[in-house]
């Protein structure tokens, strides 16, 4: 009898210190911004988020193999036309239907979004493009002779202590003679 009278009030305090359900810490988390669904907190009261310009196109490179993969991703895979060799990459638009293909294999590929820091190409310079890996697209266009280059080229070719091939292959063929 005299345990049961002990054991009582150890009893009373579990209970009084166990508590079920979720914790209240919305004091502690007021200042946050509401995005749709989001609650998004910045670091200062006034902090601004700079300005953000999306890609209007994406480098797409598969980085995993297509064997052991579902169908379905084979099938994406496949549309997109990554279902070749691991080098090959496919550029795609930045629209929401793409974009969520993308994301059902994003553990397959790699995407980069594409930059054009001189300007993006008009129709007359698609020949001249270069995608580099890293997502910058380069418009590189011949410019043609320069006269200035001509003319040094000509005064190059009159001058008659320049290294030509005949000059070159005599002066090898005598060091191979005579080495010291």
């Amino acid at each position: 009898m005299n345990s049961l009278k002990l054991l009582s009030p150890l009893q009373l305090s579990l209970t009084a210190i166990r508590s079920y359900g979720k914790h209240n810490k919305k004091f502690l988390y007021k200042d946050g911004k509401k995005y749709e669904n989001i609650i998004y907190y910045p670091r200062t009261p006034d902090h601004v988020d700079p300005p953000i310009e999306p890609a209007k196109l994406f480098r797409v490179q598969r980085i995993k193999p297509v064997k052991g993969n579902p169908y379905w991703e084979k099938r994406l895979l496949k549309d997109l036309g990554l279902d070749g060799k691991q080098s090959d990459f496919a550029v795609v638009k930045n629209i929401p239907e793409n974009n969520a293909r993308l994301w059902k294999i994003k553990h397959l590929i790699k995407v980069t979004p594409i930059t054009f820091p001189y300007g993006e190409p008009t129709s007359e310079d698609i020949k001249h493009t270069i995608l580099k890996e890293n997502g910058e697209c380069l418009v590189t266009k011949d410019i043609g002779p320069v006269e200035s280059r001509l003319e040094a080229r000509d005064t190059f070719d009159e001058q008659p202590k320049r290294l030509d091939t005949d000059l070159l292959r005599k002066d090898s063929r005598l060091k191979w003679l005579n080495p010291w």
